[in-house]
């Protein structure tokens, strides 16, 4: 069968054994999962000893689908296995492992599955790679803030359908790795503010993300980052800027609120809500606007309101 590998790391400032003691017990795994976020509701059970050969997760939900875990091997402080069992929406197994590395700063983790899909399903594997591999990068956003911190700066709120347009913004136009697209957004905002300072355009409408495509095998986003603006504005001619327009629309939209580093979450519940209800996306270009950003409030009250334009 086609197999396929997925790995993701981060540093975490504290010693491997505080580490080791949270991954290897099963009963945390619910505060930092980066799937049961889009399905809080979703039933959960633990059986035996936190860390002892044997002790299990399993997982049913709507839109989580259901599976589970058990731990296989454990080498205190340095690597735990895991046989992950998928259940539903189709049958297939896994192997999970979770090395940990003693650094200057506290310890590097990385995430790991291997894994093989049936043959009549190899054409996921691409895509499968990318979001197994983004929701690892989510999750282990939230482990380390979880244990470096004690919480968790992050609240995804689904809203539903709703009607949304007509929009205009003006932007600048950039692209970047859906893992890394933080600080090349950023930089293309600020470039943003600048050439609307410096043209005179107003300032007054929101600030907008536009995402007009996404490469599913390779991760790479284009995007769009800028303010909204009315009919009246003027597009300078022959510069940084590029106009966007959506017509009047109707959107799934979720809310975020928390620090933009774990925006990912708002996200990934908007496409797993809208993948479980199969509603259809419209090519217009998914969109977050930022409603109250770093400048007006601290990082957990941030909000930014996600819209996935559907069809018809």
């Amino acid at each position: 069968m086609p197999a396929y590998q997925i790995e993701r790391s981060i540093e975490i400032s504290v010693p491997p054994s505080r580490v080791f003691a949270v991954v290897s017990d099963f009963n945390t795994w619910s505060t930092w999962s980066p799937w049961l976020i889009a399905e809080p509701d979703a039933t959960v059970r633990v059986t035996g000893r936190p860390g002892v050969l044997g002790s299990s997760y399993t997982w049913s939900g709507d839109v989580t689908g259901a599976g589970e875990m058990e731990l296989r091997q454990a080498e205190r402080d340095r690597r735990l296995e895991i046989e992950l069992r998928f259940l539903k929406p189709f049958k297939t197994t896994a192997g999970v492992a979770f090395d940990l590395q003693a650094t200057a700063g506290g310890t590097r983790l990385t995430w790991r599955m291997n894994g093989s899909m049936p043959w009549f399903l190899f054409w996921m594997i691409p895509m499968m790679k990318t979001f197994i591999g983004l929701d690892y990068h989510r999750g282990l956003l939230m482990l380390k803030d979880w244990i470096e911190t004690g919480k968790i700066e992050s609240k995804a709120t689904p809203h539903g359908i709703t009607p949304i347009g007509p929009l205009r913004m003006f932007g600048v136009r950039a692209s970047a790795h859906v893992e890394k697209v933080g600080p090349i957004a950023k930089s293309a905002m600020e470039r943003c503010q600048q050439i609307f300072e410096q043209s005179g355009l107003p300032l007054a409408g929101e600030g907008i993300a536009v995402y007009p495509r996404m490469d599913v095998k390779d991760g790479m986003l284009e995007l769009i980052m800028g303010r909204i603006v009315p009919d009246s504005a003027t597009l300078p001619v022959g510069g940084e800027l590029n106009e966007w327009r959506l017509p009047a629309a109707r959107a799934f939209r979720v809310e975020h609120q928390g620090a933009y580093h774990h925006l990912g979450n708002g996200w990934s519940v908007a496409n797993q809500i809208t993948r479980h209800r199969k509603l259809k996306q419209s090519n217009a270009g998914a969109f977050e606007i930022y409603r109250a950003g770093p400048k007006d409030t601290p990082p957990a009250g941030a909000k930014v309101d996600i819209f996935l334009p559907l069809r018809g």
